[in-house]
């Protein structure tokens, strides 16, 4: 009696009879009992028709194809690393502050406008929207200045952080002006002549002012450097020994911009003093003042203690006294004039050569003593020693 085709035929009781054997291509169910009126339940290993199953491997029942490998899925975009914002980008999107760049640019734009019209117009209208427009100007690059250490600092660059020096140096042309003019006025009310070397003496205490008051404001106040880390040492025995080291360099320099000056005398239109005629001892005293006190330590804390450090910090020693030096020359070149642009191009030319080898010496001085009085006293010695010379010969 042959047993009835049945699927409950325990696992392992042999093997099925003839016809029920699973076949080579069906699906096995549970048991390992063949289900061929079963179809085949849906696999995650099977795709939509039309991908071949990979060569040498049978394709799945049904005809169906194997799936495509899928992609994997798309991370999820990574921040990217913040665009850099320079005082020149138009923008307040990313500032770490917004109010104070609008200020500076605007401020900026206003005042260069009305500094154009009141330098065009006549008498005292003129004169009153030249003086507001210095001040408008001075606000927004005082402002700009800020904004740029902001934002460096949020961008983390340790170096050196603050201010860029040419930016401040910008703000200090429409400040030191503007309070020029503003402490010329008494001084020409109670008759003082504007060429003497008392008023000469005035406008460089301004400027001086106006150097370390900007130095304080937007270096030293934020933290981007200290007066310590600028070189500027409390007046002590080193202090003395770094005043008569850089005075002993300065006094053969004193020569040696002679012999330049000479030779370039030979193809170059002179460029007058900057400082008036003395006039008398007192004159000559307030001279000297000038030239071998106020103006060695009101620029050497600004080209050198701050401008020098900070390009000492980002781009090197070298490289950061050559552009020192550079800067230095081309500074003192701004107020020199001539009867036609000829005339006033040489004067510059040879103005800004004479002035270059004492500029390297003062930059060289300052990286290699690491004092500002070094500088100060090389810097006086050059200044002083010439006017000293007319002092003594009685010019």
């Amino acid at each position: 009696m042959t047993r009835p085709p049945d699927s409950s035929l325990p696992a392992g009781s042999g093997p099925p009879p003839d016809g029920m054997a699973a076949q080579a291509d069906e699906p096995v169910g549970p048991g390992g009992l063949a289900a061929p009126n079963e179809p085949a339940a849906p696999s995650d290993e099977l795709a939509a028709p039309g991908e071949p199953a990979p060569p040498g491997e049978p394709a799945p029942p049904g005809g169906r194809t194997r799936p495509a490998v899928s992609s994997p899925p798309i991370p999820p975009p990574v921040d990217q690393p913040p665009t850099r914002l320079g005082v020149g980008t138009f923008t307040i999107e990313g500032r770490q502050a917004p109010a104070l760049f609008v200020v500076g640019w605007l401020a900026s734009i206003a005042g260069l406008a009305l500094v154009f019209v009141g330098a065009l117009g006549g008498g005292t209208p003129a004169v009153v929207v030249l003086l507001i427009g210095l001040a408008l100007l001075s606000v927004g690059l005082v402002a700009g200045a800020g904004s740029q250490a902001i934002e460096r600092r949020a961008r983390g660059m340790a170096a050196y952080w603050g201010p860029s020096p040419f930016l401040v140096f910008a703000a200090v042309i429409p400040l030191t002006v503007l309070l020029q003019a503003l402490a010329g006025l008494p001084l020409v009310a109670f008759g003082l002549d504007p060429a003497s070397p008392l008023a000469s003496l005035v406008g460089l205490l301004v400027t001086a002012v106006v150097y370390l008051g900007l130095v304080r404001l937007v270096v030293v106040g934020p933290g981007a450097l200290s007066w310590p880390e600028m070189g500027v040492r409390w007046p002590g025995r080193l202090g003395v020994v770094d005043l008569v080291y850089g005075a002993a360099i300065g006094v053969p320099l004193v020569f040696v911009s002679g012999l330049v000056a000479l030779m370039l005398s030979q193809l170059l239109a002179v460029p007058e003093s900057p400082l008036p005629e003395a006039g008398g001892p007192i004159g000559a005293l307030l001279n000297v003042a000038s030239a071998a006190v106020i103006a060695p330590i009101a620029e050497e804390v600004f080209f050198r203690g701050y401008a020098t450090t900070a390009w000492l910090r980002s781009i090197g020693a070298n490289p950061a006294i050559v552009r020192g030096a550079l800067f230095t020359a081309a500074v003192h070149i701004l107020t020199v004039g001539g009867a036609s642009f000829g005339e006033g191009a040489e004067r510059a030319l040879f103005a800004f050569l004479v002035r270059l080898p004492v500029a390297l010496a003062l930059g060289w001085v300052f990286v290699r003593r690491g004092s500002l009085v070094a500088a100060i006293g090389l810097h006086a010695a050059y200044n002083g020693v010439p006017v000293l010379a007319l002092l003594l010969s009685g010019r």
